[in-house]
């Protein structure tokens, strides 16, 4: 039996291994292409540019996708379920306590696991298209949609510990205004922002919202109280 077929075996069979041997394939095609888009952009990525960058032929790039849009499409739908599951494992961390929560998430967005050049040169390729593709508004929509309703809830749940005079629908918003410049700020001039330093403009945001909850150290750095 040859080599190749024996590594497209399971222990369940043939059926099993080459399934397994397919979703191998598919994500060193995604890996391929977020590496294509943070080095050369939307328009200049192709599907010979992602054979290349996985090291496979670029028949199966054509047997898996078919076309660079098949592949884009799954490439932003692997990083938006990424995301999701990123941020949702550090809300379930966080327990029941809103200002615990809404600390992990501002804290999660700038993860090294999520937040680096690589990704992030990725998520502005795509924004940079989304406006003119209905298909990525409508993959990403539900999701950020899920993600401001986290935040509403943990907004609302706050003022009203704190009594806060707020608007936690406008909170909220700010709140992810600010997540999402300051992702666009470590792109363009990561010589003078770090993870560190707009993760700390976070907390000045959320220390200004609600400053029972986040207060400022003698240190002058912001921490949960």
């Amino acid at each position: 039996m040859s080599e190749s077929v024996i590594a497209d075996r399971g222990p369940d069979g043939d059926r099993k291994g080459r399934k397994a041997s397919r979703e191998v394939r598919r994500q060193q095609l995604v890996d391929a292409t977020i590496d294509s888009l943070a080095r050369r952009g939307y328009a200049e990525t192709t599907l010979a540019d992602v054979a290349d960058g996985a090291g496979l032929s670029r028949g199966i790039v054509n047997f898996h996708f078919e076309s660079k849009e098949k592949l884009l499409v799954a490439t932003l739908q692997f990083m938006a379920e990424e995301y999701a599951a990123h941020w949702r494992g550090a809300l379930d961390k966080a327990g029941d306590d809103p200002a615990s929560q809404l600390w992990a998430l501002c804290a999660a967005d700038f993860d090294r696991a999520i937040c680096n050049k690589r990704k992030l040169a990725a998520w502005c390729a795509f924004w940079g298209e989304a406006k003119s593709r209905p298909t990525y508004q409508a993959l990403c929509g539900g999701r950020d949609q899920a993600y401001h309703d986290v935040m509403v809830d943990v907004c609302t749940r706050l003022k009203a510990e704190g009594r806060y005079p707020i608007d936690p629908q406008a909170s909220a918003l700010a709140i992810n205004a600010l997540l999402e410049g300051l992702w666009l700020r470590l792109m363009l001039a990561a010589d003078e922002v770090s993870r560190d330093t707009a993760f700390a403009s976070a907390a000045e945001l959320l220390a200004a919202l609600f400053p029972r909850h986040f207060v400022r150290g003698t240190g002058g750095t912001i921490t949960k109280a």
